[in-house]
């Protein structure tokens, strides 16, 4: 992590969650398929649901309603609406029951509070959501401010979100971390100026993240702090 502030460490660190800190892909992949059931339709299953995880909950939906990735050129409707409704439903019945902490992920956060340096959550999952989980797995105490896919009028791969954080903490792109572990997180934080480090794991649209050129990828981030 010094490496990439030349010897120093950072003055804040943004980290993602889905994919990153946390494997929610089994209850996410629960909600969907529920929902595909809802409408007639068969279920999705874990694999694909992982490929099409990242940009929030309604491109997320659109995705299983058309069962593909690329939704490029089609219009939400009156039917993706009443699907979002159901997936937000019955996500929030099973979210937390399956989803659990990457390994390394608690080194990482208690050796980041100990060395005193500030740290958001800067998500694309609706506020709710990740604030329930973050709560059931004590993750609150970590994170001086959390932002979900649904607080600001923009989301990652956009990079407001990521400048907000900055602006809100009063600290420069050239300070700050990012910690992701896809293309929307690299892309954000090459849009917003700031170090981006890549989890090896995750989520990425079944590409590796390599190939979006990220400072430095991870296998774990028990690593991040060394």
């Amino acid at each position: 992590m010094k490496s990439l502030f030349a010897g120093q460490l950072p003055a804040l660190v943004l980290f993602d969650f889905d994919g990153t800190l946390m494997d929610c892909l089994p209850d996410l992949a629960a909600g969907i398929d529920r929902m595909l059931a809802d409408l007639g339709r068969p279920p999705a299953g874990e694999e694909k649901v992982s490929h099409w995880v990242g940009n929030g909950a309604v491109i997320l939906v659109r995705r299983a309603l058309l069962d593909r990735y690329d939704i490029s050129g089609t219009e939400p409707d009156i039917v993706s609406e009443q699907a979002l409704a159901l997936f937000l439903s019955h996500y929030g019945e099973v979210s937390g029951q399956q989803s659990r902490l990457y390994p390394g992920v608690d080194i990482c956060l208690e050796r980041l509070a100990a060395l005193n340096i500030p740290m958001a959550l800067v998500t694309n999952k609706p506020l709710p959501f990740t604030e329930h989980l973050l709560q059931q797995f004590d993750l609150s105490k970590y994170f001086q401010l959390v932002l979900g896919g649904d607080c600001l009028p923009e989301k990652k791969p956009h990079p407001l979100p990521l400048l907000h954080a900055m602006q809100t903490f009063d600290v420069q792109p050239s300070q700050t971390l990012m910690v992701g572990d896809s293309s929307n997180d690299i892309l954000a934080a090459k849009a917003a100026g700031c170090p981006v480090v890549a989890v090896s794991y995750g989520f990425n649209h079944g590409e590796s993240v390599a190939k979006q050129q990220p400072d430095l990828i991870l296998d774990t981030l028990a690593d991040l702090s060394d």
